[in-house]
């Protein structure tokens, strides 16, 4: 009986802490902030590398409509990334969800491999926000 006992009670302690564990990722991924949805994709897209190493995003969206995408802490070379931040991050802004999932992004010249980092980690970003909303 005793050790029926601690073998359910070390059972429930896995699923509580497996339970938090999981929980804590999704907060991590989508969080609310004034009234619009963040997604940040550093655990989303941390297998998609660019140049250098992962390019996570932030995604911040209201009212199911793309309003920003903000770059995060990124090993790129400052100068090309600076090219793909202002030619793709604006790109998807004021666009519904559906419809920046569906957009067609060219990478930037001299900065391929960073642009289809980026642009990977939005359409994670987005189906992610799609599937979980």
């Amino acid at each position: 009986m005793k050790k029926s006992l601690i073998k359910l009670v070390s059972c429930c302690s896995l699923i509580v802490g497996a339970l938090t564990l999981q929980s804590g990722i999704a907060s991590d991924v989508m969080t609310k902030d004034n009234g619009m949805t963040v997604i940040n994709t550093t655990t989303l897209g941390k297998d998609v590398q660019g140049f250098l190493g992962t390019t996570p995003v932030k995604i911040y969206i209201q009212k199911n409509k793309v309003v920003k995408i903000e770059a995060l802490k990124n090993q790129e070379t400052p100068k090309y990334f600076l090219k793909v931040k202002k030619a793709l991050l604006e790109k998807w802004n004021g666009l519904k969800v559906k419809d920046a999932k569906a957009l067609k992004v060219d990478a930037v010249t001299g900065a391929t491999y960073s642009s289809q980092a980026v642009i990977e980690n939005v359409k994670l970003g987005l189906d992610y926000y799609q599937s979980h909303k």
